[in-house]
């Protein structure tokens, strides 16, 4: 279930790209789906969502994006290339003016390649790519993944509202 403040940040993100005739394509991970259900919650959202995928594994990813082993070779999968990667191949693959990505853990432990729980590497590409780390410092699953979801949905409202 989305939290008033999900909700809210998707419908602002859909009513900054209703406004821009712009449209977004998601790519997610550790924050399990909660990004493109925000967005898709509005009424309406299919004026600007396109369309978005719960990248949880490199059969995912080679399935769903495109992207094989090769393409990612000598990055993390919780890191901001990586997820710079994702939100630019979202948004080619689906031909959208803005891809969204997220990529970390949520907990309650860590991943594979050391990161800690509450761990994330969230990116926008369009007119501007940006990406950031947010290190939540909490073990909570369902926490960090809300966590994860708004950062990322407030990181594609600051770049629609810088222009």
């Amino acid at each position: 279930m989305l939290t008033g403040d999900l909700t809210d940040l998707g419908a602002r993100v859909g009513e900054a790209l209703r406004r821009r005739g712009e449209t977004v394509a998601v790519a997610e991970s550790s924050s399990g789906g909660l990004i493109s259900a925000a967005l898709l919650a509005a009424p309406g959202a299919s004026a600007y969502f396109l369309g978005g995928a719960v990248i949880y594994t490199g059969k995912a990813r080679m399935s769903l994006m495109g992207l094989p082993r090769e393409a990612v070779a000598g990055m993390r999968s919780a890191s901001e290339p990586y997820a710079l990667l994702l939100a630019r191949t979202v948004r080619e693959n689906l031909g959208a003016s803005w891809g969204l990505s997220e990529t970390g853990a949520a907990g309650p432990t860590g991943n594979p390649y050391g990161d800690a729980a509450g761990h994330s590497c969230l990116a926008i590409s369009g007119v501007q790519d940006a990406s950031l780390t947010l290190e939540t410092g909490g073990s909570d699953r369902l926490a960090n993944m809300e966590a994860f979801a708004a950062a990322s949905l407030r990181l594609l409202l600051a770049a629609l509202e810088a222009e």
